[in-house]
């Protein structure tokens, strides 16, 4: 399996022959597996112009800071008759985050927070996914961070399959955990004056992902 990166090209749906019919299957919870997702089963890359791998994080108590990494690489692979066998690996460059405020984002890439010179990369690794509902995936995975790895659980959305006016296949996936940041050496902060911190501890990570299929293995 390649490692693919954003630069990477997709490739245009070509025509397949039918699928064997295949059961449902069915998760722990009881969720049923669409058939129709068998088709899906292969390699994907990460579409960066309509994707984004981001944050949001309560800032003063009050109000909502928001970013994104623009820098990252990707390697996928969906098995849509059996979901267990699906695995994910996405490495962000630390160095591209944004947030749409020169003077914060230095602040985030500097040795308060993620120290983009020491720890260039951040990565998920996927564990274990497992079907958990009607178009809900629950992807376990370990999160690194400034060399620091724990386990964390993403709830991910299908949200469909097109093939669109290019000929290329798309697929579409929502995913969303939480984490606390101190659990990754991310402990600096500020008090405020009336009390609380200037940085929750709190941080959302957010996965908005349009995934472009790509060429099989020789």
């Amino acid at each position: 399996m390649n490692l693919f990166s954003r630069s990477s090209a997709p490739r245009r749906a070509a025509a397949q022959s039918p699928s064997p019919s295949v059961a449902p299957a069915a998760s722990a919870a009881g969720a049923v597996l669409d058939p129709a997702l068998a088709a899906l089963t292969g390699e994907w890359m990460v579409d960066p112009a309509h994707s984004r791998i981001g944050f949001s994080v309560r800032h003063a108590m009050v109000t909502t800071v928001r970013g994104a990494f623009a820098q990252y690489e990707s390697r996928l692979f969906f098995d849509g008759r059996n979901p267990a066998r699906s695995r994910a690996e996405i490495v962000l460059s630390t160095a591209s985050v944004e947030t749409g405020v020169e003077q914060r984002d230095a602040h985030l890439v500097g040795r308060d927070f993620l120290d983009a010179a020491r720890f260039p990369k951040m990565t998920f690794t996927s564990t274990a996914v497992q079907l958990a509902g009607k178009d809900v995936y629950r992807m376990i995975g370990d999160l690194t961070i400034k060399n620091v790895t724990r386990p964390v659980v993403l709830e991910l959305t299908y949200i469909g399959h097109v093939t669109d006016p290019f000929g290329y296949e798309r697929a579409g996936f929502d995913g969303t955990t939480t984490i606390n940041r101190s659990d990754w050496g991310l402990t600096y902060n500020a008090r405020l004056a009336e009390g609380g911190a200037m940085v929750s501890e709190k941080v959302r990570l957010q996965f908005d992902i349009a995934a472009i299929r790509t060429p099989s293995a020789p």
